[in-house]
């Protein structure tokens, strides 16, 4: 599954979240454009400063994942949906875990 099928299987979500609060549904989108974006630059340095951009990726998908949570917390998601995006977002956390450790 490639970064584009992910985005567009969370289009729906994101909808739904938008519907009930733009910014928390402006956030997600923000912070897993972030975690690709990171992801992206950081593949091209070397050093601690591959480690860095790989930390900012991690914390921004810290970020999508209490977004996620507000959402559902706010009534805008149910657990299902979150779980679902989230499982569909965790080879991307679990690499990240495992290379910024």
């Amino acid at each position: 599954m490639t970064a584009r099928s992910r985005r567009c299987a969370w289009c729906p979500l994101i909808e739904r979240i938008r519907c009930g609060n733009r910014s928390i549904a402006d956030q997600i989108v923000r912070a897993a454009s972030s975690v690709l974006l990171n992801l992206g630059e950081g593949s091209q340095r070397r050093g601690a400063d591959r480690m860095h951009f790989y930390r900012i990726a991690a914390g921004s998908a810290a970020e999508v994942r209490c977004a996620l949570d507000a959402a559902e917390a706010l009534g805008f998601i149910d657990g299902r949906d979150g779980a679902a995006a989230w499982d569909r977002f965790g080879a991307v956390v679990a690499m990240l875990r495992a290379i910024t450790r």
